[in-house]
């Protein structure tokens, strides 16, 4: 199947009066927003997902307040959980108000064990819980209205908001049943709708926050206020492992206008003041003697580190590393093979870059409570590692979570490349609630990066030019093994997804790793190791398929004979673009083009891209991206197909131009003018085609990205008759090609 509150407004609320009840009727007992201590407090705790007082609230008028176990962070995850869950319960989305949820072990959707936005996990993880969330509502409204009429729930059936007996053309409003139905037990089985009969879910429904994000009433964490509140800017060390030692003009910097207290922080300085405008000035102007942390510092970068040199280590490491992926006997069908191709591949370090610069807002509160507003991807992690840095127990850490002004892994635990850390203890040292805001150059300086990366391949072809072995080895530090902990005999997937576990039929192929520390604060990235391990692998597919005179495209096609879910899939995104063709040719506006094809198997969804590029000036320009996406099965093809696009974005940014450059252990680039990022003039086309294999579902989020670049690589190498084996383009000299 295809398918082609105002942010000048402050929380001048007490804490009783924000934690208080809304006076609405609710479906069983309502808890209060950022109350961890009412869900531990259970005698005996029901499994995530399935306490429907958790996730729903039915309001006097009959719309729904849903808390999303998942943060909001432009990927539509609100607009799906409104989706799901209101397809059973039989609530219009466009009626339901969503909010992220506090921390709690009703929100553990992932395993029963863990909740975290990102992996592009949301929908997939949450799909079956939710459905069934909505309709055990449903089934309690039902059973409380069979009872107000005095009829057989057999004779009930509901339409959106309200319960209907066709036989006497009696209906009554949910808003009407919640109390009642809020007495009820929750039902131990329910029947959920057959897939013929959705009435949302599959359909391209308008996104529920679309209003409150065009008329600036959306909230993010930079918007928030409450009463008493102070600001705080901060100026980091300019490399990682140093503190401040003196402040060689204090007092001046102390007298300057709105100025309430300066501050010595772990690698930072930082002025509170009762605006941020007055202490950025403030702390801008300040003069700091830095000096070296010593030892137990956690992050140290050497004051010799450069980019330069780490990429030369990493490509001069040699070994075969510790595998991770092993089929067949590669090593000896390469030792034996007549032809063979073989080359190195590297990408750069790339920063987040994202709309809302980070930031945070802690209060103390009178009872001992740390309250904290700051954007995260985890709120029980964020919990836990609050109170960790507070010194109380994560019962005492109240967490609120607000949309995300872009994210992809920047709003993780990289307590050395966040606010919160310096909000929780300006908040105790000024006995007030503070509001911590880096600047860009503040974010630039600190930001958690993508890792560099650096892979090796060689080859073995038979005698008609088929690849027959397939030897990778990536040498570099992945985010899963630094944020997750690492094993000695297991390689970090992030290090290898995208090279290992790929389609093709190859018969002996081998992929390992080779770990080498990166001194930076790496984090994860949009599609994290595919965004660049795609690159590696499909651009050596586009030299092995040259190396034996194939077609790339037909190489493709012929090595998934065995696997019709990726044949379709590539046949498919050849379809859209009218036709696989990969030049050089003329286009109709006399420019010479050509195209380039990829394949990505990320977050359990199956993409196909294909790229056409022309030159201009020495410059590359992308015309046209068509994407086909199989994520299995869909809740909206509108945003997909919206995230499609942004990925698309993402993808040719980090392909065309982005690159982090560090110099004496420090980062060149301290806000965009160093930093490029794709403008909207070389935006292309994008063309999407979703095809729905009836695979489990996949990801959405993440999968658009990673075929973008060997893509547009492949496409360039078309042109041109040149590999570029190291991103991004923008490096290399491509005046006198084409």
């Amino acid at each position: 199947m295809k398918h082609s509150v105002e942010a000048a407004r402050p929380l001048n609320l007490s804490r009783r009066g924000f934690l208080a009840g809304t006076g609405a009727l609710v479906l069983s007992v309502s808890v209060p927003m950022g109350s961890a201590r009412v869900q531990a407090q259970q005698a005996t705790p029901a499994a995530a997902g399935t306490r429907i007082e958790a996730f729903l609230e039915i309001l006097p008028d009959s719309t729904v307040k849903f808390r999303s176990a998942f943060v909001e962070g432009g990927q539509g995850i609100y607009t799906a959980m409104a989706q799901i869950v209101g397809e059973e319960l039989d609530v219009e989305p466009a009626n339901f108000h969503v909010e992220t949820a506090p921390p709690g072990p009703d929100y553990l959707l992932i395993g029963g064990q863990m909740r975290f936005t990102g992996g592009s996990m949301s929908v997939r993880t949450s799909y079956d819980a939710m459905r069934k969330l909505g309709a055990s509502a449903r089934a309690m409204l039902l059973e409380a209205a069979a009872a107000e009429l005095s009829v057989p729930v057999s004779e009930l059936t509901t339409e959106p908001g309200k319960v209907v007996h066709a036989a006497s053309g009696r209906s009554l409003a949910y808003g009407d049943l919640a109390e009642a139905a809020s007495a009820l037990p929750v039902p131990e089985t329910v029947e959920l709708k057959a897939r013929e009969d959705f009435r949302y879910i599959g359909k391209p429904e308008k996104r529920v926050d679309v209003l409150a994000k065009s008329t600036g009433k959306a909230q993010y964490a930079i918007d928030l206020k409450v009463d008493g509140m102070l600001y705080a800017a901060v100026q980091h060390a300019g490399r990682l492992g140093q503190k401040p030692v003196s402040l060689t003009n204090e007092a001046e910097v102390a007298a300057m206008p709105g100025v309430h207290s300066l501050h010595k922080l772990k690698g930072a300085v930082a002025v509170v003041a009762d605006s941020w405008w007055r202490a950025r000035r403030a702390v801008e102007t300040l003069e700091v003697e830095w000096a070296e942390a010593g030892e137990g510092t956690p992050f140290v970068m050497p004051a010799d580190y450069s980019t330069a040199a780490h990429m030369e280590k990493l490509k001069t490491t040699e070994g075969e590393g510790l595998a991770f992926e092993s089929e067949g006997d590669a090593a000896a069908a390469l030792a034996s093979a007549t032809r063979k191709v073989s080359a190195v591949y590297d990408a750069p370090p790339l920063v987040h870059g994202q709309l809302e610069p980070p930031s945070a807002l802690a209060r103390w509160n009178g009872d001992g409570t740390l309250e904290l507003w700051l954007p995260n991807q985890a709120p029980e992690m964020f919990q836990a590692d609050a109170a960790k840095i507070a010194g109380v127990t994560p019962d005492k850490v109240i967490i609120h979570s607000p949309m995300l002004g872009g994210f992809f892994g920047r709003h993780f635990l990289y307590a050395a490349a966040s606010p919160y850390p310096q909000a929780i203890a300006l908040s105790k040292a000024v006995g007030k609630p503070v509001k911590v805001l880096w600047s860009r150059e503040e974010e630039f300086l600190r930001d958690a990066q993508r890792p560099m990366g650096v892979a090796r391949f060689e080859a073995a072809l038979d005698d008609a030019g088929q690849p027959v072995a397939l030897s990778a080895v990536t040498v570099g530090e992945g985010p899963i093994g630094r944020w997750f902990g690492r094993q000695p005999d297991k390689v970090d997937s992030s290090t290898v997804e995208g090279i290992a576990g790929k389609p093709y039929a190859i018969a002996n192929r081998r992929v390992g790793n080779i770990l080498v520390e990166d001194p930076m604060v790496i984090g994860f990235w949009r599609s994290v190791g595919h965004s660049m391990n795609d690159f590696f692998y499909e651009t050596f597919f586009d030299e092995m398929a040259d190396a034996g005179e194939q077609d790339p495209f037909e190489l493709r096609m012929k090595l998934l004979e065995a696997s019709p879910r990726h044949n379709t899939l590539l046949q498919a995104v050849g379809d859209l673009s009218g036709g696989w063709k990969r030049g050089p040719f003329e286009a109709e506006d006399g420019s010479r083009r050509a195209r380039g094809v990829a394949m990505a198997s990320p977050f359990g969804s199956e993409v196909a891209t294909i790229a056409e590029v022309s030159l201009e000036d020495g410059e590359v320009v992308v015309h046209d991206v068509w994407v086909a996406i199989d994520p299995g099965s869909i809740v909206n093809p509108a945003i997909i197909e919206s995230q499609v696009n942004s990925a698309v974005a993402l993808g040719l940014s980090s392909a065309l131009l982005e690159g982090v450059t560090y110099v004496d252990g420090m980062p060149e680039a301290r806000n965009y003018d160093l930093y490029p990022i794709l403008s909207p003039e070389r935006m292309p086309k994008v063309h999407v085609t979703i095809v729905e294999s009836g695979a489990p579902m996949g990801g959405i989020g993440e999968p658009g990205l990673p075929g973008v670049p060997p893509a547009v690589v492949n496409a360039v190498a078309a042109l041109t008759g040149t590999r570029i084996r190291s991103l991004p383009l923008s490096k290399h000299d491509l005046t006198a090609k084409g």
